[in-house]
């Protein structure tokens, strides 16, 4: 009999650490680390780059339980930067720093990632929201996989957080997820028919040594090694708390949708990666401010429209764990004042100042926090 899934929801997000003088990014995670840890313990660690810090919350039952510890987390964070004399802000790329300016955390794996990867590693100054759903049966898991790819890029749209790029707006509402999709094992993944045809797949690029080990899989969705969960990569990490908790909240909803569905052997609509790319550019591209691509459909509509009619297909599992009145209305909040994306450029365009964009992001990440 198949184990009673659980559906705890684990978040980790990756936060820049600012220099208030510049705005510019600064190396100075192993200087706030010692501080963070003191008040919440192990769950923060450094990421690739020194100027970058990542929280991990721990599992949590309830969607009340993520907006706790990511406050608690946060709040952690921010308080041990000022001790260190700098900020932290949450957004998917900062708006001007360079990557050549960015010093390689001293951790062997990053350094093996730097040396493997070359320029695309050295460039890998993003940062990204990462939530884990407990299913700890594989082969549903890889079903709900199956199930859930043709919803990722309506959460992809309303986590955009990330539209300039080394001093210039880029056009895009997540440049992150265009500098993160040149990386060979990325972007969406494809249908697998079960776990053994998954772990083949894993198996061929590890032993072909197209990837050194399984954790450097890096699918917008993918079993976790290290724990019985689906871990669902595709965000940018989110300007504030509440944004976050709504992308927990869909996550969990999505993947339960499909669960169910997984379970009665309900039939899914077998897309072809062009599809789900094109899908995945487009809201990258536009977020909410154009039509996106509805993908069961196979035509474009307005971002609203597709948006809804995501909120319809999760609504039964909103409803069921109590989410749904907290994630719809922090959506609408979205679709009327815009995405985080949009936001930092209508900061921008008031006065022309990339500074003032680091600022409002710092605004934000300790928005209701501290």
């Amino acid at each position: 009999m198949a184990p009673q899934e659980d559906f705890t929801i684990g978040v980790e997000e990756e936060y820049q650490i600012i220099d208030p003088e510049t705005r510019e990014l600064t190396s100075r995670v192993q200087q706030i680390l010692p501080f963070a840890k003191k008040t919440i313990g192990e769950k923060v660690h450094p990421e690739v780059q020194l100027s970058q810090i990542e929280i991990d919350t721990p599992v949590c039952q309830t969607l009340a339980d993520v907006r706790r510890e990511l406050v608690r987390l946060r709040k952690g964070v921010i308080e041990a930067a000022q001790k260190d004399g700098t900020q932290i802000a949450s957004s998917g790329t900062h708006p001007f720093s360079s990557w050549k300016e960015q010093d390689i955390t001293p951790k062997e794996r990053y350094q093996k990632l730097i040396e493997e990867y070359q320029q695309l590693g050295k460039e890998q100054v993003i940062f990204g929201c990462h939530v884990h759903v407990g299913i700890s049966d594989r082969q549903l898991a890889v079903q709900v996989m199956n199930r859930a790819r043709v919803w990722l890029a309506p959460m992809l749209a309303l986590s955009s957080s990330s539209p300039f790029w080394m001093g210039t707006d880029t056009g895009y509402s997540s440049y992150r997820t265009e500098i993160w999709g040149r990386w060979p094992i990325s972007g969406p993944p494809l249908i697998f028919e079960s776990e053994a045809e998954y772990k083949r797949v894993v198996e061929a690029l590890v032993k072909s040594k197209s990837v050194e080990e399984e954790t450097k899989i890096y699918w917008d969705m993918r079993l976790c090694v290290k724990y019985p969960t689906l871990e669902f990569r595709m965000a940018d990490v989110c300007m504030t708390v509440d944004e976050a908790v709504m992308i927990a909240g869909l996550t969990r909803a999505l993947a339960r949708t499909c669960y169910d569905q997984a379970k009665t052997e309900t039939s899914y609509p077998n897309t072809r990666q062009e599809i789900i790319r094109a899908a995945h550019w487009r809201a990258a591209r536009y977020g909410l401010d154009a039509e996106l691509l509805d993908i069961e459909q196979q035509n474009s509509v307005p971002a609203k429209q597709l948006i809804e009619k995501f909120l319809t297909f999760v609504r039964p599992s909103l409803e069921e764990y109590g989410d749904w009145d907290e994630v719809s209305t922090i959506v609408k909040q979205i679709i009327t004042q815009g995405t985080g994306a949009s936001r930092q450029r209508e900061i921008y365009n008031r006065a022309g100042k990339l500074e003032d964009v680091v600022d409002y992001i710092v605004e934000q990440t300790g928005k209701g926090v501290v």
